[in-house]
């Protein structure tokens, strides 16, 4: 009882030697990237932007002790603890831990054929924390076991890198693009794949486009029976099928629903080109796309915004960041611009500009209609999309979509909290859940453009050295 009792005391009074119990034990690689890790911190005169979509608040106090908010509120009245360590944050902004919903841990390699997808197990982790990226789901795994053990080695504090809720191996058909994919080869073995990697400790499964009706079926049967739930980037099954057939999320958005293809064959992936060019005479607000947004709404379907990768296929379209330039091994940067410079000179055939402001029109309106949005980067592509940056990237495109910077990191924050089950305890800023804190200079509520100064990402009370993590990962990506 007493062993029981402790936490809840330690959180009550906080004491020296709770807090001593409280800290992680981080081995010396994680502890060179520690820059805040006194027992007591305050983030002192700063502007909370919450999470909760509330309008921002300037000059508060929060206190950060055991790992958690103790304390939040205006500076003039927040009492800041004896001993403590105090920053003065004016003209510094904090929003709650990004929660990427689309993160994977690997990342296209370059060279051409065939398609393979190296685990980026050394730099992704790192990107991803410095990015203000506390929380990802992977939402596909090419190497689940290197996910389950690389999760292992961050929460012992072996590693850097945020929480990580893996996603089992995909949920693949015949007719996989890739040889890192296993091919289902019945209903029998989607309901044996999934119960065998819920038995490892994945947490979450995807579909993946050539997944027939009948697999589909039993993978969310044999998910659902053990309170795991099932997302899907899918083809063969349109997204009013899906939604019926049981499944938690759809990944993409409009432009990977091939539904409205007049002539698409049940349970078969038509080629993605045509299906998207029967988009382009659509409108979204009204007919077939809205009965679609308002059934996955009533069926309580979210649906997670990529918009990074799709916007590297708009010609001329996606920023050249040099943060994202340098993090990539040669080849892979050599790689990148070439074939950004192919799709520009295909710009006055590309659909893409079009298809890709029909997709923001359709976040827009999904939740509008009452969607739950998730907000993720998908590090695939052509490799123009890196962990990290590519979080940042997805809440400046949510505004450009239509929604407000407070409203956009609600999406990237809350909405995924909410959607994994750990909104008590994070998503949000407020007192009593895990300070996992992005401290930003500026003001994104102003100016998103100021997500991507990120100076001190807290996650569990620790304050990590976002320039720190970014360097030791420099011309990495693409490589390991």
């Amino acid at each position: 009882m007493r062993k029981a009792l402790l936490p809840f005391l330690c959180f009550l009074i906080q004491p020296p030697h709770c807090w001593a119990q409280a800290a992680p034990k981080l081995s010396p690689e994680l502890r060179s990237f520690v820059k805040e890790d006194a027992p007591v911190v305050a983030l002192a005169h700063v502007r909370v932007i919450d999470g909760t979509g509330a309008v921002p608040r300037t000059d508060q106090t929060l206190v950060i002790a055991n790992g958690r908010i103790t304390g939040m509120g205006d500076a003039a009245s927040t009492k800041i603890p004896e001993g403590a360590k105090v920053l003065d944050l004016k003209g510094y902004t904090v929003i709650p831990g990004l929660v990427g919903m689309h993160d994977h841990m690997y990342y296209p390699a370059p060279g051409g054929p065939p398609a393979l997808y190296p685990e980026h197990a050394a730099s992704f982790p790192r990107l991803y924390l410095a990015g203000g990226v506390t929380s990802i789901r992977t939402t596909g795994s090419v190497e689940p076991y290197s996910d389950l053990e690389l999760k292992r080695a961050i929460d012992e504090g072996k590693m850097a890198g945020p929480k990580i809720h893996v996603t089992g191996p995909y949920l693949e058909g015949h007719g996989a693009f890739t040889l890192q994919m296993h091919q289902l080869k019945d209903a029998e073995d989607a309901r044996r794949t999934v119960e065998f990697w819920i038995a490892e400790g994945v947490t979450s499964f995807k579909a993946y486009m050539n997944i027939t009706p009948e697999e589909l079926v039993a993978a969310v049967k044999a998910a659902h029976a053990r309170g795991i739930k099932v997302t899907g980037h899918l083809c063969s099954i349109g997204f009013r099928e899906a939604a019926a057939l049981g499944i938690d999320d759809l990944e993409h958005g409009l432009v990977a629903d091939t539904e409205f293809l007049p002539d698409k064959k049940p349970g078969e992936c038509p080629n993605p080109a045509t299906a998207n060019k029967a988009l382009l005479g659509l409108e979204v607000a009204s007919g077939p796309i809205l009965e679609t947004i308002k059934d996955l709404v009533t069926h309580h379907v979210a649906v997670t915004s990529t918009l990074p990768v799709f916007e590297t296929i708009v010609p001329n379209r996606a920023p050249l960041d040099p943060r994202v330039l340098d993090a990539m091994f040669p080849e892979a940067r050599i790689s990148y611009l070439r074939r950004r410079a192919m799709i520009s000179d295909g710009a006055a055939k590309s659909d893409w500009p079009a298809l890709f402001k029909k997709e923001l029109e359709f976040e827009r309106e999904f939740v509008k209609q009452g969607g739950l949005l998730l907000a993720g980067l998908d590090p695939t592509g052509y490799g123009g999309v890196i962990a990290g940056f590519g979080d940042q990237r997805e809440v400046e495109l949510l505004v450009e979509a239509g929604f407000t910077p407070v409203e956009a990191i609600h999406i990237a924050t809350s909405n995924g909290a909410e959607f994994l089950g750990e909104l008590d305890k994070i998503g949000t800023l407020a007192v009593g859940k895990l300070a996992d804190i992005v401290v930003v200079q500026g003001d994104p509520s102003a100016n998103i453009k100021d997500v991507e100064k990120v100076e001190i990402v807290f996650k569990d009370g620790i304050g990590y050295d976002s320039a720190k993590l970014i360097e030791s990962a420099r011309g990495q990506v693409g490589l390991r």
